[in-house]
């Protein structure tokens, strides 16, 4: 292998890391940022903010604190070594009278002076003090000669003492006249107004944010089949055009189910009298096997045609209210026990549900009475959480293979040696039943039974 083919294969092995460091830390911030659009509002006003305000912060610490604190802490030391410079050129005041005379009244400094001896031990240090380093700094520099300070304490002054040849002077300076000390304004002004700003941002986003969900949850209770007179456009001009499109587009819809409903019952109307036109001329010929056998046409003619239309028809027309489900279900429970079946029903969580009443009992009824034809007991569980009631159908019947449990739902389609297989029937029960479900934005799912047959769930959400 060459150089050059080595070099390339370096460059791809290394961009291919670079790559999958990339996606690694792309996936990882996508799973750490907030899901919601209201979080996600917060944090682009917040993050800005947070971000200049440390900037601000560090400039004024770094550049406007600490240096004016260095130049306060500069000018106390250079009052100070003038002092000195007087103490060692006029020897001829005695009393140090006039010394601190000009010190208390010309420079703001109480100078004492005391016998030679050790200075004190030196005091605890702060974890961070910039007036204890900056003093510090300034008396070894512009002084030179052995020094204790104390800026601990809680007063408002600061004790120098500083070695002399023959004594040590003591001096009491003012803590504000070497410190910066409106520092901690600054920054509760900076966070205070950063508050404000933050309440103010949290308040307009709420507001905001109040048209998207008021139109998210029209969007969902359409798609559970119920509706929200209450709602309107509002909001910003983008959210008033997404909630005029979702009028608009539910108004074409339900002119579409009208229409269609509309026509099937023209229709149903126009094959009925034909119907009723067969009975009659059936009548008028008299009793014979033949005659009876055309009887019994025309009465499977007739009972297809309504199953048909009530497929077509769903369940337009009815409104969602709270429904007792435990007590749909025991209806259930009688009317197979009635048939001869052995039925039993359990139910979990609370029974009140807003569902269509009459279609969901109907879509529940087909699922009982599919189970019914074929098997001899039944089993009806229910369960209602914070998010779905799931009513579970199961049976101990011959049940459905796993590769045709989807193809059972298709309309008019009957499977030769499957269990929803009748004679009489149409192949519309499980149609109508998941068309009836997922009109209340569930569905309607085939599984094995514990009972040794098919388990039909029926979920949606509440």
């Amino acid at each position: 292998m060459s150089t050059l083919d080595t070099g390339l294969t370096l460059i791809r092995t290394a961009s291919q890391r670079v790559s999958d460091a990339s996606g690694w830390m792309g996936t990882t911030f996508k799973n750490w940022m907030p899901k919601g659009l209201y979080a996600r509002a917060l944090l682009i006003i917040i993050v800005p903010m947070v971000v200049l305000q440390s900037v601000v912060a560090f400039v004024f610490m770094e550049r406007h604190w600490n240096t004016v604190t260095r130049h306060l802490s500069a000018a106390v030391v250079q009052d100070i070594a003038a002092l000195i410079e007087v103490y060692k050129a006029y020897p001829q005041d005695k009393d140090r009278t006039q010394l601190r005379r000009i010190a208390q009244e010309r420079l703001g400094l109480v100078v004492d002076f005391l016998p030679v001896g050790d200075m004190p031990p030196p005091g605890p240090k702060p974890f961070f003090s910039l007036l204890d380093q900056t003093l510090s700094v300034q008396l070894s520099q512009q002084i030179g000669k052995p020094f204790w300070i104390d800026t601990v304490g809680k007063s408002s002054l600061v004790e120098i003492r500083i070695r002399l040849d023959d004594t040590i002077m003591r001096i009491f300076a003012r803590r504000s006249a070497a410190y910066a000390s409106n520092s901690e304004i600054f920054i509760f002004w900076m966070l205070g107004t950063s508050s404000i700003l933050l309440i103010v941002a949290v308040l307009f986003l709420r507001n905001q944010i109040k048209p998207i969900l008021r139109l998210a949850d029209a969007a969902e209770s359409f798609g559970k089949g119920r509706e929200q007179p209450d709602f309107r456009p509002r909001g910003a001009r983008e959210v008033r055009r997404a909630a005029q499109a979702f009028f608009e587009m539910k108004t074409r819809i339900e002119r579409s189910i009208e229409q269609r409903t509309a026509m099937l019952a023209g229709v149903s109307h126009d094959l009925r009298t034909i119907l009723t036109r067969f009975k009659l001329e059936l009548a008028l010929i008299g009793d014979s096997p033949e005659v009876e056998a055309m009887r019994k046409d025309v009465d499977e003619m007739n009972g297809m045609l309504e199953a048909y239309l009530a497929f077509a028809r769903g369940d337009s027309g009815e409104t969602a209210q709270p429904t007792d489900m435990e007590a749909a279900l025991e209806e259930l429970r009688s009317d197979a026990e009635r048939h001869g079946h052995t039925a039993t029903v359990v139910f979990h969580g609370d029974p009140r549900v807003t569902v269509k009443p009459a279609a969901f009992k109907r879509c529940l009824a087909n699922l009982v009475s599919n189970a019914a034809r074929y098997a001899d007991t039944i089993s009806i569980t229910g369960h209602r959480d914070h998010r779905y009631l799931s009513v579970a159908v199961d049976d101990d019947g011959p049940g459905i293979p796993p590769d045709k449990r989807e193809e059972v739902f298709k309309p008019f389609l009957r499977l030769d040696d499957a269990r929803n297989q009748d004679e009489g029937g149409t192949g519309l029960g499980l149609a109508i039943a998941r068309d009836i479900a997922r009109s209340h934005g569930g569905d309607i799912m085939l599984g094995d039974s514990p009972l040794g047959g098919l388990r039909a769930t029926v979920r949606i959400p509440v």
